[in-house]
């Protein structure tokens, strides 16, 4: 016999396979598409604001939405895994350190602000940075990298020198006056 808990966990993979469910959670401004059927003819209508608060009960999971409509607040709560929700789309990530943001009910203008959570970037690609080494056995074996030094012409060569050439004989000037 099955568990309740089970036939909930089967049926959320069934609805996770139909459609898809991006990962939010309280802060987040989102945009949530739901199914408005007027008459014979279907429509997506999106309800765009700040998700407020987030309950997770497996299949009755439900989140709450808050936006200002003509200066005045409007809140809908949604069921998660419901057939009315479309697609849920985050905007931007809130850093918030809140669970609920209930407060944001008396606030309103600036102070009902919240600041963006900036996602940090690793400018290095990983893969590349293996392909190079796959390609230099050599280099890895001896725990060489494949840095080389910029080319640089003939032309450039000489006055490079000659700078480098006056201040060798600058240094040894100078320490001979010392002893």
């Amino acid at each position: 016999m099955k568990n309740i808990e089970d036939i909930n966990k089967e049926t959320i993979k069934k609805i996770a396979e139909k459609k898809k469910i991006s990962d939010f959670s309280s802060g987040d401004t989102i945009k949530v598409g739901v199914k408005i059927i007027e008459g014979k003819r279907q429509r997506i209508q999106y309800f765009e604001g700040v998700c407020i608060s987030k309950r997770n009960r497996s299949i009755n999971s439900s989140f709450t939405v808050r936006k200002i409509s003509f200066g005045e607040g409007v809140e809908r709560t949604f069921a998660l895994y419901s057939p009315i929700v479309d697609s849920i789309k985050v905007i931007r990530t809130g850093k918030v350190k809140r669970a609920k943001l209930y407060y944001l009910r008396d606030r309103k203008g600036k102070s009902a602000r919240i600041a963006e959570k900036i996602k940090k970037r690793i400018g290095i690609d990983v893969t590349q940075k293996q392909e190079e080494e796959k390609t230099n056995p050599e280099a890895q074996a001896t725990g060489e990298s494949k840095m080389k030094e910029p080319e640089i012409s003939k032309n450039e060569k000489e006055p490079l020198l000659e700078k480098k050439q006056a201040s060798e004989k600058k240094s040894e000037a100078e320490n001979k006056k010392k002893q």
